[in-house]
């Protein structure tokens, strides 16, 4: 599994691992019921604390991504569509905000924004 930390990042580290996770299983690169490393291998890999990892597969597993048998080790959730569409919308939000945010600060009205999304949706 191809987890890159920036130490420069604004993001916690466990942030970090959870996002690129989330990315992975919503892109398909982690298909369902795919195994995880233990907290303590990946811990390991990245040269981090097993605390951080903990953290990170906790959230994963409270949002609903991966599932944890005792004894057996955390597995990619079975998808629930519905779900992975609000969480890909909710990402989605996060980028256009950004690009609101940029647009207001520079100046460009809303009205040539939203033409700028459309060419984009549109490959045109």
């Amino acid at each position: 599994m191809d987890i890159i930390i920036s130490n420069s990042s604004d993001k916690p580290i466990y942030e970090q691992i959870t996002s690129q996770m989330k990315g992975l299983i919503i892109s398909g690169a982690l298909p369902e019921g795919s195994a995880l490393p233990s907290m303590r291998l990946l811990a390991k890999e990245l040269r981090i604390s097993v605390i951080t990892t903990k953290r990170a597969y906790a959230d994963l597993e409270q949002e609903g991504f991966i599932e944890t048998v005792a004894g057996k080790g955390s597995f990619v959730a079975r998808k629930n569509s519905e779900f992975f569409r609000e969480e890909t919308l909710r990402q989605a939000e996060e980028y256009l905000q950004k690009a609101v945010d940029l647009a207001k600060s520079s100046g460009i009205p809303c009205e040539e924004l939203a033409e700028i999304l459309s060419v984009l949706y549109k490959g045109e």
